[in-house]
C-alpha cells in the first residue's frame, strides 16, 4: 500500500478508535463518580448550567477521555501508519483539541480545568501516542 493511503487509513482508524475510547470513558465517568443530586445534566445547556457546582472529582473522567481518546487514537495511527509519519498522530490531536476547544465554548467550565484539558489532553497526549506507536512499529 503506498504511504500515503496507508497514512490516511491509519488516521482514519485512529479518530475513530479514540472517539470510542473518548466515549466510553464519557459514559463510565458519572458511574463511577456520580454527579451530586439535583444537578440536571441531561442537556448541552443544564450542563453549561450546572458547571460551576460540580466538584473536582466530577472532572477527572472527561480529563481522562479527552486524554486517554487522544492517546490510543495517535497510538494506533502511529501503529498503522507508515514507518516514521508523524502526520496520522498529529491530525488526530489537532482533531481532538478542536472538539475540546468546541466543548469549552459550548459549555465552559473552570479555569483550571480548560486549562488541564487543553493544555495537556491533546497535543501533547497525540505526541505520547506517537512516540509509543512509532516506536513499536519500527521495530
Amino acid at each position: 500500500m503506498k504511504p500515503r493511503h496507508r497514512n490516511i487509513l491509519a488516521t482514519v482508524t485512529g479518530l475513530v478508535l479514540g472517539a470510542i475510547l473518548n466515549s466510553l470513558l464519557v459514559e463510565l465517568g458519572p458511574r463511577l463518580i456520580p454527579v451530586p443530586a439535583g444537578l440536571d445534566m441531561s442537556s448541552m445547556e443544564d450542563i453549561r448550567r450546572s458547571m460551576p457546582q460540580l466538584p473536582a472529582a466530577n472532572f477527572l473522567f472527561p480529563w481522562l477521555a479527552h486524554a486517554l481518546g487522544t492517546l490510543g487514537g495517535a497510538f494506533a495511527a502511529s501503529q498503522l501508519a507508515a514507518p516514521g509519519a508523524i502526520g496520522p498522530a498529529a491530525v488526530i490531536g489537532v482533531f481532538f483539541l478542536a472538539g475540546g476547544i468546541a466543548m469549552v465554548v459550548a459549555v465552559g467550565g473552570p479555569l483550571w480545568f480548560i486549562s488541564l484539558d487543553l493544555g495537556l489532553a491533546y497535543l501533547p497526549m497525540a505526541w505520547l501516542g506517537y512516540r509509543l506507536g512509532s516506536s513499536k512499529s519500527s521495530n
